[in-house]
């Protein structure tokens, strides 16, 4: 596994992690399996682990905690403050205020069992509260030495810009793939420009660029991604039209269309690190297995032709107004 260094700080496997769907949205998960796949993650050189406090809510953390008990050694840790969720799991809003930024980093350091988080990201800004002041309140996490680095995710270009002026961002974590290509408009110049890594969520498009779903009865009743757009009516199969033509690419370079997807993201440059997450250990060899998948110019090109800016049919979520502020 090769590593790539995000913000000029922070060395992590070219692809990391992502164990949210181990404990909540996608459907049904077995706990025992969801550490089996850390384990097997960690075994073969994916130190890079991806969790956040409202994953479960509290479960994802708590399970992460446990599997990386003996192994912490082996681990760049990141988790999430911002997104608030009370014990059954209902939204409380976007929490950025400086004192609940302490709170939240006090309650994650106990869940997961650990002294200190490699990276800890704003989940998502939150626009009541200056984020000078929500930024201002993690840098003196990091001087108490129970965060390493900062970290936001889907900030808009602006805020980053402001963050980076109270301590340095390390790295933005957004959604990026194949047909989520908004980044590229802005963002990935901004965060370039002032030496933040990204760090690209659902590389895969939540799965669906995997081909493994015709019809959107394909999608278990009780997954999270029944609800988003993307994944319902014509919108599904006008995106199913973008998956087949990957699809076809992939078959004559004799690899699988997510594989070929995370391969793009990786194509995109050496300070972009994809997460792309699973719960089951075959997926997660998948992964690994793209790494060593090299791309063309001629690949490349017909890849961005198959899949340009905008083609993606459908909203990333029902409500988009947590994102790009």
């Amino acid at each position: 596994m090769q590593t790539r260094i995000l913000g000029g700080q922070l060395t992590v496997s070219s692809i990391g992690l992502g164990c949210m769907g181990m404990s909540d949205f996608y459907g049904t998960s077995d706990e025992n399996e969801a550490i089996e796949v850390i384990h097997y993650a960690l075994d073969n050189g994916i130190n890079f682990l991806d969790t956040a406090d409202m994953y479960g809510p509290f479960k994802n953390e708590m399970l992460v905690g446990k599997a990386i008990k003996d192994r912490r050694n082996d681990v760049i840790l990141a988790t999430k403050f911002g997104n608030q969720r009370d014990e059954s799991g209902k939204f409380l809003g976007v929490n950025g205020k400086p004192e609940y930024v302490r709170q939240a980093c006090e309650d994650s350091l106990k869940r997961l069992g650990v002294d200190h988080i490699d990276l800890y990201y704003q989940h998502r800004v939150d626009p009541t509260v200056p984020i000078e002041d929500t930024i201002g309140a993690m840098a003196e996490l990091v001087k108490e030495g129970k965060v390493r680095y900062l970290g936001m995710s889907e900030a808009a270009p602006e805020t980053i810009k402001r963050a980076n002026k109270v301590h340095k961002i390390t790295a933005l974590q957004t959604e990026y793939s194949l047909w989520t290509r908004e980044p590229e408009d802005e963002i990935l110049d901004v965060v370039r420009e002032l030496g933040i890594g990204f760090v690209a969520y659902s590389p895969l498009g939540r799965g669906f660029l995997t081909g493994r779903w015709q019809k959107p009865e394909d999608i278990p009743a009780n997954d999270w991604r029944r609800q988003q757009p993307r994944f319902q009516g014509d919108n599904f199969y006008k995106n199913l039209e973008l998956v087949n033509q990957v699809k076809e690419i992939a078959e004559e370079k004799g690899v699988l269309p997510g594989q070929l997807a995370l391969a793009w993201v990786l194509s995109q440059g050496k300070d972009i690190v994809p997460i792309p997450g699973t719960k089951h250990i075959n997926y997660l060899k998948e992964n690994i297995a793209a790494t060593d998948i090299e791309l063309s110019e001629v690949d490349i090109e017909r890849l961005n032709k198959a899949a340009p800016k905008g083609v993606t049919s459908g909203d990333r979520y029902p409500d988009m107004s947590s994102v790009n502020r």
